[in-house]
Parts: structure tokens; sequence; C-alpha cells
């Protein structure tokens, strides 16, 4: 992370842990076990050190955004191929199981960062400091943030709390209930708002405007409709976020930071990475992954085609909405309108083409990192920002039957960017502005689920099954073949 980078290096023989891996990068350690991991925490330095760690796991966000999108109806794998991240394609055909490279992944990379977080608040008792308070709070939003991702993902989880997760827990953990882990979350994310700041103390860390915002968004997840307005309507009233003025800076590296967000994920195009450990990276792989093939031409870099948007999503849009061709990428009308457009080239892959590039996470010329720059892409990624907020309030209060609140909210949003006001009659046209508003950013499918339209708008979606994905088969064998799978793999 932008600020946080230098030191996360350090933690590595204190993280490892046997069932969820970790990666080179971390390994490189002068003098290898040169820390006992028993008795680290001996200066507040060391726990600023592993809180690092700890955020470090955040990196791996890109690919809960391509599957959040892929999932659904707003775009396709696209790539090199259908065998090029062959998990990729499969759940963008709905045709996943238990064995799929990328949903590991996510079970691994999210427990991996819950392991980090809950180190520090193992030893949280270790010694006394001003600022401890801080850390514990920003550690438990971190747990909060990845629990929150897998219960998203696979409903029921293992839930540890305060321990490292190494291979003797695995064999003895049960999957806790959702519910239980839904509570797990919102104590800490209610903990850690009462304790962080309005502001946040280093760039890129936790406030308390994202805990709340976050705990109304695990709110809105489990229908705990009064919950979502009473929190989201704290974060609104505090002043703290406003919409900015113009969309299209939304996602330029130039104007992050901005009065808008609530909390990024923050890359750094400075340092250099590999596809051997894609966790490893500093960078954003999204935008290179969902650059255009062998491009050649103005404005963009070229890039691996991936997470293509569907005619059906560019089609969402009316004509007068600005957000469309600032989230779509019509690139044959883009070329056409290009004084040069017949010296502009592109090349389309075998994985799937739409004509459609993913426009607010694309790689663009003057926002590259160090080679290989299809890895290191200093945009950061908007996990939560305000019109999110606004969106999820106004979605709370009609369900909760306030549609004077909801209508306002709602309006909000569709005013920053010249859309004329509307009279709000159902819910429905609040999760159409979701889509309008934030596609592209990974909220889809797990909005259509959610919602109960998931079956209705994704193709091969089965109900009773799709809702959640496979535990990967591999974790159910480690972990003694103790843990159930999910109905219907």
């Amino acid at each position: 992370m932008k600020r946080l980078l230098i030191n996360a290096k350090l933690l590595s023989l204190i993280l490892i842990f046997i069932s969820f891996g970790s990666c080179k990068k971390f390994l490189d350690v002068n003098p290898p076990y040169g820390q006992d991991a028993e008795n680290y925490f001996q200066t507040p330095d060391d726990y600023e050190r592993a809180l690092v760690g700890a955020y470090d796991l955040l990196q791996a966000s890109f690919l809960s955004v391509w599957i959040g999108e892929i999932a659904s109806d707003n775009t396709i794998a696209g790539g090199e191929s259908a065998n090029d991240t062959e998990g990729l394609h499969q759940i963008d055909a709905m045709t996943h199981g238990a064995v799929n490279n990328e949903l590991r992944s996510i079970m691994r990379w999210n427990y991996a960062g819950i392991t980090r977080a809950n180190y520090i608040l193992e030893f949280q008792n270790n010694i006394d400091f001003s600022g401890k308070d801080q850390i514990l709070a920003e550690a438990k939003f971190l747990r909060a943030f990845y629990y929150f991702e897998l219960v998203k993902f696979f409903g029921d989880v293992p839930l540890i709390i305060n321990n490292r997760i190494g291979a003797s827990e695995v064999t003895q953990l049960d999957r806790s209930p959702k519910s239980e882990v839904y509570a797990q979350i919102e104590k800490d994310l209610t903990e850690a708002a009462a304790v962080l700041p309005v502001i946040a103390r280093a760039k890129g860390r936790a406030t308390k405007g994202a805990a709340q915002s976050l705990l109304g968004k695990v709110y809105l997840y489990q229908n705990k409709y009064a919950n979502a307005a009473q929190i989201l309507d704290e974060v609104i009233n505090s002043g703290t976020y406003s919409l900015i003025a113009d969309y299209s800076d939304l996602f330029t590296v130039a104007n992050e930071n901005n009065s808008e967000t609530v909390f990024d994920v923050q890359y750094t195009g400075a340092e250099g990475g590999g596809y051997g450990c894609l966790v490893c990276l500093e960078g954003n792989a999204g935008p290179g992954f969902h650059g255009i093939r062998q491009y050649n031409g103005p404005v963009y870099g070229d890039g691996n085609s991936y997470n293509l948007p569907t005619q059906n999503l560019y089609d969402a849009f009316t004509a007068t909405d600005p957000r469309r061709d600032l989230t779509v990428l019509d690139i044959d009308a883009f070329i056409a309108a290009q004084p040069n457009s017949a010296s502009i080239t592109y090349a389309v892959g075998a994985g799937g083409h739409t004509g459609f590039y993913n426009n607010k996470y694309i790689k663009r010329q003057g926002e590259i990192g160090l080679p290989d720059d299809d890895l290191t892409s200093p945009v950061n990624y908007r996990v939560i920002r305000y019109a999110d907020v606004l969106l999820m309030a106004a979605e709370a209060h009609y369900q909760n039957g306030n549609s004077g609140s909801a209508q306002n909210y709602l309006n909000q949003v569709r005013n920053r960017v010249g859309m004329s006001s509307i009279n709000i009659s159902s819910v429905q046209e609040i999760w159409n502005e979701r889509r309008l508003e934030l596609s592209c950013e990974g909220h889809r499918f797990f909005d259509l689920v959610r919602t109960g339209q998931a079956a209705t708008n994704i193709n091969g979606f089965q109900l009773n099954k799709h809702e959640l994905f496979p535990i990967p088969q591999i974790e159910i064998d480690l972990a003694g073949g103790r843990w159930d799978q999910n109905s219907g793999y």
C-alpha cells in the first residue's frame, strides 16, 4: 500500500500457516528465523508492522471484483482463451465446481488476512502504549472485511477469533453458521467504529466512516433494514463525505482519495511483480488484465482483455446517461471517433469478445507501473464510495417504509451526473440505479443474489445452488473431510 509497503515483508515467518499458504515475496527475510512469533510483540512498532501485514492482503481484492462482475450479467470472463484462467470461465458459465483455482484463492487469501489480524489480537495485551486502541480497532475492521468476503462467497465458514489458523485448528474446526459469522462481523465493526478516527491517521487506513459504512452493508445483506438505515444515516449526517462533481474523475489516479472516498485499497505502481504470485503484488492487477489486447493507439495501454462488459450492461443505460461511456468503453466507436482511426489497432482474445471494455479499471497511458505493467497499476480499488452509501441508505429506508429519505438519497446520485430526479414507486428503481452507478466495481452478482434477482438475470443460474460458491474441495480434504459441501455441488 502506498504508505504501508516497506515493512510488510518483515512479517513473513511469523504469519506462515500450513493450509492457507503464502508467497515467496513474504519469505524473503534476512536473517531467516530471526524472530520468534510467540515473543514478537515487544514494541509499538511491532504492532504497527503486523498491522501493515494485515492490510497487505487487501491487495488481493481484484479477484473478488472480477468474480463479482463475471458471475453476473455485467461482464464475461474474456482473456486469451477459454482455458486461460479456466476458473473464471467456469464461473461465467455457471459450471463451476469445488475444483476451481480462483475460488480457492478467494478462501485462502481472505483467511490469510484473518490470520494476520488475529495474530495482532491474540497478543493485544503484551504491552500497553499510546495508540494501541486504534491499531486493535483497525485489526478488527480488517478481520470483519475478510470474513464478510468469505460469508458472501461461501455462506457458513469456519470462525476463529483472536488466534492464528494452523494445521491443528483447521482439522478441529467446523463451519460456523453464517448467522454467527455475521454476528462477529457486526461486533468487530461496532467496536472498531467506536475507536477509529473520522480522518484516517495515514492514507488507506480504516476510519470511523469506513467501519460504519461496511456495517451498514452487512446489515443490508441480512435484510436488517432499520439497523442499516440508522448507521448509514450516521455516515451521511456526519458531513465527512460528499459526491465529487465530475463522475469522470472518480477512477483516475490523479483524483484518488477525494471527498467521495470512504475506503479504498491503496495500490502503487512503483514495485514490480510477476504472474507467479498475484497475491504478492503491490500494484492493482485489474487494469492490466482489463486492458485492450495488443492495443496500439491513444489514451489506453494494451492488456489482456479480461472482464469484458456485456451488451446487456451497455443497453441498461440510456444514451443520455454519462455513466454509460465512462463505465463501458465501446472500443470500435472510440477508435472511429479518433482523428487517426485508421492507424489504431487491437486484437480480439479467443476467450470472448463483446466489443466493450471496463472503462473504470483499465490500463491508461500515464497510469502505468513498472514492468510487468499488466500487473502493477497504481489505480486504487474503490471498495466503498459515498454514492454506494447513499444508495444503500436509499434501499434501507425504502424497505423500512421511509420513501421520502430513499428518494432524496437516490436523486442525489442521479443529479450528480445530470440525470433528472425520479419519484420512486418500487425498490427495483433503487436496485437499477445501483447497477448504473456501481457496475464493474464488483458488486453486481452479490446484489442480484441478496435481492432475489439472480435467477432472472444470470444465464445458467440455478436456485438453491448458485447463491453460494462451493467450498474448495482441497480445503475440505485438508480439514479432514469434516466440512460439508454447499448444496448442489
